[in-house]
This record gives structure tokens, sequence and C-alpha cells, in this order.
């Protein structure tokens, strides 16, 4: 099975690339290609739904993966601990809007979808549990806003009910579904939405470990 990793920053790809094999491949357009192993590929296609859509297309056309893993940080609606592990079960997109029209809120023109499951969600959650680890499941929200605790971060959780917020996996999850290629997604928890911090975005903690969750997950799917 081919599988391509879609991230947005290459410094979330870093730790993969300590294995002797790992290397750069090629950058298209802005978006660093990188073997992982023989079978695996990784993207970092850059920040929000545009750079994520562009990159997962190219990652779709030139290394035709059976399976597209997203991976990355969120926050988190609920307090939970930094690091929290999430696998996704949809995305939406909370800045897609034309209601105005009659739509409802969230609905994706052209695809005509308000949430975009992720495929396999029997193997997938078997996968988790056997790496051991606890984790979560739930919704997540997409959109080119970094999320604060504002009104706007209420009404999304409002309107949505959605466990997570970022910026990228709803883009990658409706490229995939144009594409027909199944699309999992592997969460980290990086902050706390709703919560007031002084400093809210710990990223160092949430990466921590989460590429070798990542690839424990890959190696339980394929073993499927």
């Amino acid at each position: 099975m081919k599988i391509g990793m879609m991230y947005a920053m290459d410094g979330e790809i870093e730790s993969l690339l300590k294995n002797e094999n790992a290397h750069l491949i090629e950058k298209v357009s802005g978006a660093s290609f990188y073997q992982i192993r023989e079978n695996v590929v990784a993207c970092a296609g850059g920040v929000g739904k545009v750079n994520a859509a562009m990159s997962t297309q190219l990652l779709l056309s030139r290394y035709a993966p059976d399976v597209v893993l997203n991976v990355g940080v969120a926050g988190c609606f609920e307090n939970v601990p930094i690091g929290t592990l999430v696998l996704a079960t949809g995305f939406v997109q909370h800045d897609s809007d034309t209601s105005a029209l009659g739509d409802p809120v969230g609905l994706v023109s052209t695809v005509n979808k308000v949430e975009f499951p992720t495929a396999w969600p029997e193997k997938a959650r078997f996968a988790m549990d056997k790496t051991g680890l606890p984790y979560r499941t739930g919704l997540v929200a997409t959109g080119d806003w970094f999320a604060t605790d504002t009104p706007r971060s209420h009404w999304i959780y409002d309107t949505f009910h959605p466990l997570l917020c970022e910026m990228e996996g709803g883009a990658v999850a409706q490229v995939c579904y144009r594409n027909g290629v199944p699309f999992l997604s592997l969460k980290s928890v990086s902050d706390c939405v709703l919560e007031h911090h002084d400093f809210f975005f710990n990223f160092p903690e949430a990466i921590r470990e989460l590429n070798g969750v990542a690839m424990k997950f890959i190696d339980n799917l394929e073993a499927e």
C-alpha cells in the first residue's frame, strides 16, 4: 500500500528524516516532497487551505498514493492535555458560507457537502488501538483563521460541534474526495481554543512523538 502523508510545515516532518533512507525528493511550486519509506511519501505543502489543496493534488498526481494521512497539530475546543492524540472522524470547513443563497452554513460548493468523513473508521480505530496509546475521536473544523478564544470560536463550536480546529485538513479531505482517494487524519492537540492563555500555542510539545505514533499507525494499517 502506497501512503501519502500531508503536513503543513517542513518542521513537522523533521523527526521522520532521521531515518537514514529518508530524503528530500523534490520541491514543486513551493511544496516539499520527502521519501520516508519505500512506500511512504510525505509532503509539506504550506499553511492554509489553498496551499493544502494545491499540494495534495500534486501529491496525488505525482505519487498516486492509495491513501492519504493528514498529520499535524490542532487547537481543541475541550480542555485536554497538550499532546492529546485525536483520530479525526470527519472535517467541515467553517469559513465556507453561501447561506445567503439558502445553503446550509459550511456547504462546500461543487461537491455540495458539509462534512467530509474520514475513510475506514473501524480499521483506523483498530490501528490506533494497536498502538496502545490513549486517543480521542472527533470532528475537525478547518478554515483560514487561527483560532483563539473569540466570539468566532464560540460560533464555530455552536454551529458544527467539532472537537478540533485547524487550517488545512478540510482542504486535504476535499481534494481526496474529488479524486476518490481514501483520507485519514491524525492530530495532536497544541492548545485549548476556548481557554485564556498568556502563551496559547505550544508547538514543540504538541508535535513531540506525533510522528512516531503516525508511523506505528501506518504499520498497523498495513498489517490489516
